[in-house]
């Protein structure tokens, strides 16, 4: 579709007098011939969008972390703790650019990126959610969107109009009133994970947390619609349109013009979420908002609307967002495709849910049994979440301690209603105003106080909820093969262990969202109960009305007839482009459905030569696994090397091992700055070699002792080339702040302990320095004679490996260094002085090394500001046939300096970088 300016329509607007933010009807146009009048601008020449950098907070380095500050009366934002380095699981991903946190939980596996927090994160933010912890839903690749094609984004309006329009971003803060609405944002999957114990259904498995809130500025749909004037009668329909590139066409919805047209309703076209501009993952630079319905209506990445007189054609409109009768089973839905076009299943407005935050899940309370004299039961403050849709209200919220035969009310907070206090106008936000709005578009917190004692019989907790409608939540649940808008009543199971002077309470949520394995249902699903009628506390399972364990339908993996042996060698050999994938030990082809799989073909080609198993059975329905047994080509076996003692290695053999997890114990813990440690770990024999080649990284995976999560990560060791019994690393720690969980990772290396073990996997790594001026990248050798090498903060760790390799090496004296180290403040430079040292044994010569902070204190005599074309040119080596550049740091810096820089600089980057 052309985006093409039309100039006339938007150049030569008359003025009116400024329309009021406070919601009113919109009607719809009869045909004229007369122009209509537009909004008067919110402020005289519109906002300037563009006056500071317009990039999301996690691709800018210079723009701010946080929004503008809200006034004391309003909910405030919380911190919003960007990502500053792509997630290790991005890095092979057509997302390779986009910065997320690595704490969030992934519900589809590397790609696409679905995800959401662990729900006492989210809760504990807040009534606001920030973009780090707000919940994602991708059904593709996200569209890579630069400041300069932002700046020249165009929406374009067409159809059934009389004024057919195309606004850039500014056009539309300078055409139309800018306002701000706080809404939440739910995914129809919340809370699917429990469907999917019951059942599997075609979707893959949320939690708790698919929801989130935010303030979002732009402006109402209704004021565009205004102006564009939908042809009365004709138009019934405005159909959104993303710029997201998916195998059947882009994402796109539709709502109903009458619908679109109210501004009760709260839609909004916005660019801006929490005072900041939208996050690649949320829409950068223009979404559609459309509060109290579910978020997939919500377009993101918006580059089309047209106004017709039927629904959108897009084809996630009709193969999405459905509530199928719940007999339909997931096979027979995908096969008769005449369920997925009855409009009687679309789901739009969301219905109302209730789910408690905390107890968190595992959460231990202890109660005393014997209390001294005079001393007061204590009590604990039961709480969580409540929302509906349709700008309704909820009214109410219960809990039960005796699986539902009493209940209680729960007092209610509407955070929302503080908005409504006064008008709140703002360069940023423009008009913030919620003072003349009956809607309710936001979720709402709850609390029920309880004593110990009380706690101390309960088997379960329960809470249900109701809204304006008197609508309330069911006790039962109605399963469909999509397992949206799941609502039953959420329970929370109460496990005792006691002995004589207390009784230990440990909390037990249903389910925990992704793959992680736990949660009442599937303890009680083991067991043979009826987990749709559950049965909590003492009562055995002989006891329960269904004690049968329900049998468990297996769907074939695997194609008649193939007895082919394929070797381990054999899959790792095969081209990429054709791949083979590995699932329960059987190896599957997928070239056939590289177009046809509905994630893309990069769902399959990111785990060519690999196990998928966990992430496909995370998926995929017994329909998706049973289509799965038409690619099936053979049986994965050990070679003959391999099969003659698989676990256990030659006494001279390297400690680590590409494919299998191996145990080392941490011996030594050094402090080298404020943020940044030492971690010296021990092997298992003092003589054994770690066998890590020079610029390969390894996997660590632990433990949380916090949370008892298990984490891993790749790091690249600062152990000596042909280190003997031990490994090191060099860890920068993120610890949580307040009202921030930290980084999950190195917030779990800091609670270790001298004694206690970590795995180790690897090596891993497309780049290996074999000495005398030889490099391996992406499988071929090449002559390098000079070296570039570039390194933000703990970026280091590779680029001291290499360097280390270089100058120690006696049979290599002609190749060249150039080394910059960039850093925000002196005592963020690791390892310097090893690096001194280096440049005073070698250079200048050989050895070029550059410090520049762009926090420098008063002192620094070193280089100041930031890495950009200018420093490269001068600090870094000409172009040349035997050249090559190795940086390891922050994406930004590698994406919006280094990489620009050394193209101007005529560095062929495809051929000549290395990016660690």
């Amino acid at each position: 579709m052309t985006d093409e300016y039309v100039d006339s329509l938007i150049s030569d607007l008359p003025s009116a007098s400024r329309s009021s933010s406070s919601p009113e009807s919109t009607l719809l146009s009869t045909p004229c011939t007369t122009p209509p009048a537009s909004p008067e601008p919110f402020t005289k020449g519109g906002l300037d969008l563009f006056s500071s950098t317009f990039l999301p907070a996690s691709l800018c380095d210079d723009s701010a972390r946080d929004g503008p500050p809200l006034p004391d009366a309003f909910p405030q934002l919380s911190p919003n703790v960007t990502p500053e380095v792509v997630a290790e699981l991005d890095r092979d991903t057509p997302d390779n650019w986009v910065k997320r946190n690595p704490d969030l939980i992934r519900l589809t596996g590397k790609h696409p990126f679905n995800c959401e927090a662990r729900l006492s994160s989210l809760f504990d933010a807040g009534f606001l959610t920030p973009a780090h912890l707000h919940y994602v839903r991708n059904h593709g690749a996200v569209p890579r969107v630069s400041e300069q094609m932002a700046v020249e984004w165009t929406l374009h309006i067409h159809g059934l109009v009389q004024r057919e329009a195309t606004f850039t971003l500014q056009q539309l803060s300078e055409t139309f009133p800018v306002v701000t609405l706080p809404v939440t944002f739910v995914c129809a999957g919340n809370r699917r994970k429990e469907q999917n114990v019951v059942k599997k259904t075609l979707g893959f498995s949320w939690g708790a947390a698919g929801l989130s809130t935010a303030l979002w500025t732009g402006v109402y749909l209704a004021d565009v619609l205004a102006y564009v004037k939908p042809i009365r009668r004709e138009a019934k329909h405005i159909v959104f349109e993303g710029a997201d590139n998916l195998p059947n066409g882009p994402y796109g919805t539709s709502q109903l013009l009458s619908w679109a047209a109210d501004k009760n309703k709260g839609m909004l076209l916005a660019w801006a979420m929490n005072g900041l501009p939208l996050e690649p993952d949320h829409g950068f630079p223009l979404r559609v908002v459309i509060p109290g319905q579910i978020g997939g209506r919500s377009v993101k990445w918006l580059k089309r609307i047209e106004i017709s007189n039927g629904e959108s054609q897009h084809h996630l409109h009709y193969w999405d967002n459905k509530l199928l009768p719940s007999q339909l089973m997931p096979d027979q839905a995908r096969a008769e495709k005449h369920w997925w076009y009855d409009p009687r299943y679309l789901i739009t407005e969301l219905n109302v849910n209730s789910a408690i935050a905390k107890p968190d899940h595992n959460e231990t309370l202890v109660v005393a049994k014997h209390l001294p004299p005079g001393e007061v039961v204590p009590s604990y403050s039961i709480r969580g979440y409540a929302y509906t849709g349709g700008g309704r209200r909820v009214t109410r919220v219960e809990v039960s301690l005796d699986e539902g035969t009493t209940w209680v009310l729960a007092d209610i907070e509407y955070p929302e209603d503080r908005f409504r206090q006064f008008c709140h106008e703002d360069p940023t936000y423009g008009t913030l105003d919620l003072s003349e709005r009956d809607t309710s578009f936001c979720w709402c917190f709850w609390s029920f106080d309880v004593k110990y004692d009380a706690l101390a019989t309960c088997n379960a907790l329960a809470v249900r909820a109701s809204d304006e409608s008197s609508t309330l939540q069911p006790r039962d649940m109605y399963w469909h093969s999509l397992g949206m808008m799941n609502n039953w009543w959420f329970r929370v199971a109460v496990n005792k262990a006691e002995n004589e002077n207390e009784i230990v309470l440990q909390f037990e949520h249903p389910t925990l969202a992704g793959t992680a394995a736990g949660g009442w249902m599937e303890q009680l699903k083991a067991s043979g109960q009826d987990i749709t009628k559950p049965v909590f506390g003492t009562t055995t399972v002989a006891e329960t009305p269904n004690d049968v364990k329900p049998k468990v339908e297996e769907v074939p993996l695997t194609k008649p007839g193939v007895t082919r042996k394929i070797t381990v060698e054999e899959l790792k050999k095969q081209d990429r482009a054709q791949p083979w994938f590995v699932v329960n030990g059987e190896v599957y082809d997928g070239t056939p459905f590289l177009n046809e799989h509905p994630g893309g073909s990069d769902s399959i080609t990111l785990v060519a030569g690999e196990d998928a198993s966990e992430d496909f059975f995370a998926i995929h329905s017994a329909e998706g696994k049973a289509k799965l047994a038409q690619f099936h080509i053979g049986t994965l076996v050990k070679s003959g090397a391999e099969s003659a003692d698989s676990d256990e290695q030659a006494p001279d053999a390297p400690f680590l091992e590409r494919a299998k997890w191996k145990d080392v114990k941490l011996t030594r813990i050094v402090q080298v700055n404020h943020d940044s440690f030492l971690y010296l770990f021990e092997l298992p024999r003092p003589d054994q070699l770690l066998g890590l080649p020079v610029g390969q990284h390894v996997f660590v995976r632990l433990k949380r002792k916090d949370t008892g999560e298990v984490v891993q990560r790749a790091y690249t060791p600062v152990s000596r080339e042909g280190a003997v019994g031990s490994i090191e690393f060099l860890i920068k720690l993120y610890l949580p702040p307040a009202h921030s969980p930290g980084g999950k990772m190195t917030t779990g290396f800091h609670q270790l302990k001298l004694g206690d073990t970590v795995q180790l996997k690897g090596p891993l790594g497309s780049f290996t320095w074999n000495g005398l001026g030889v490099a391996n990248w992406k499988g071929s050798e090449r002559k390098v004679k000079e070296v570039g090498m570039i390194c933000g903060g703990s970026g280091i760790t590779p680029i001291l490996q290499v360097l280390r390799s270089i100058f120690n090496d006696a049979g290599d004296t002609e190749t060249r260094v150039w080394v910059i180290s960039a850093n925000r403040n002196e005592e963020d430079i690791l390892c310097r002085d090893e690096l001194d040292r280096l440049f005073a044994q070698h250079g200048p010569h050989r050895l070029k090394l550059h410090y520049i902070l762009s926090k420098p204190p008063a002192t620094w005599t070193g280089g100041t500001g930031r890495i950009d074309e200018k420093l490269l040119k001068i600090h870094m080596p000409d172009p040349s046939e035997h050249g090559m550049v190795l940086v390891c740091g922050p994406d930004p810096m590698i994406n919006q300096a280094v990489k620009p820089g050394l193209k101007v600089a005529g560095w062929d980057i495809e051929k000549c970088l290395v990016v660690f």
